[in-house]
């Protein structure tokens, strides 16, 4: 994940690709057929191992060294994650995760992961995929396990820091940074995150996300609103005692916090 290496010199016979050698590492046949499937049609990726355990990952990937490794996170004897800690020194492959389960993988991002591949995947979302891959094997000369090992550190850190807002739909998960998000609105079970044009709606609570944002300069004006007080351009009076913020980009929001705790919030950024 985020990980490099040289490409294999070995060339299809009259082509002048250069072949891409590939693990997949997967405990569900249907998974591994799938990612092999789609491979097919990409002559200058190899498989040269499927593993249908983490055990077996790892001993594969230390004896042949691929290239490329697709690995699950969720395995038997040994999770994804434990595959790449077990990784002796040497050159260290491009990990792609395929995945049903997403709970690692804003960390995951916060280090510049290669990618994260949701269950059940596109074939268009994992040929995204494996063109970055592609790319990552070209510009990278020789492989540096530094950001195995800090990939590694916040994945099993209890804190991990602010971070970003991870957004998860159909075809990609979403990383917003807390500044690229103008204000939150609570809609039920979910809030909605406005950044610029764009509306994302993500399964939490308004009090989640203001514990959360609340560092980077959010605050809470009303009971289903929480902004980013970077956003703000005025303050409006509308009656006694009653105040609307304008934003940036023209949205007025009613206000019905204290006006002098929010004057102290903006003069404290």
């Amino acid at each position: 994940m985020g990980l490099a290496v040289v490409a294999s010199s070995k060339s299809w016979p009259g082509s002048g690709l250069k072949t891409i050698n590939a693990i997949i590492a997967d405990d569900e046949p249907l998974a591994r057929e799938r990612v092999r499937s789609v491979l097919a049609d990409e002559p200058d990726v190899a498989v040269v191992a499927e593993c249908a355990d983490g055990a077996q990952a790892l001993r594969e990937t230390q004896r042949l060294r691929p290239d490329l490794l697709f690995l699950d996170v969720q395995m038997p004897r040994l999770t994804g994650f434990e595959v790449l800690e077990g990784l002796s020194p040497g050159p260290l492959p491009v990990v792609i995760f395929t995945t049903a389960h997403d709970e690692h993988a804003i960390r995951a991002f916060e280090v510049n992961a290669l990618d994260y591949l949701l269950k059940p995947f596109t074939e268009t979302r994992f040929k995204m995929a494996l063109q970055r891959a592609r790319a990552r094997l070209e510009e990278s000369a020789r492989p540096g396990d530094s950001r195995l090992k800090s990939l590694l550190r916040e994945l099993h850190s209890p804190a991990g820091g602010l971070g970003r807002i991870m957004v998860r739909s159909a075809e990609r998960i979403l990383f917003l940074k807390p500044e690229e998000i103008a204000r939150v609105e609570a809609a039920g079970n979910y809030v909605i995150l406005h950044s610029g044009r764009e509306q994302h709606i993500l399964r939490d609570t308004l009090a989640a996300l203001e514990s959360r944002l609340q560092a980077a300069g959010f605050m809470r004006i009303s009971r289903s609103v929480l902004v980013n007080l970077a956003c703000i351009r005025e303050i409006q009076p509308v009656g006694a005692g009653r105040y609307v913020l304008l934003l940036k980009d023209g949205t007025r929001l009613d206000m019905t916090c204290g006006l002098n705790e929010l004057q102290a919030r903006l003069g404290g950024l």
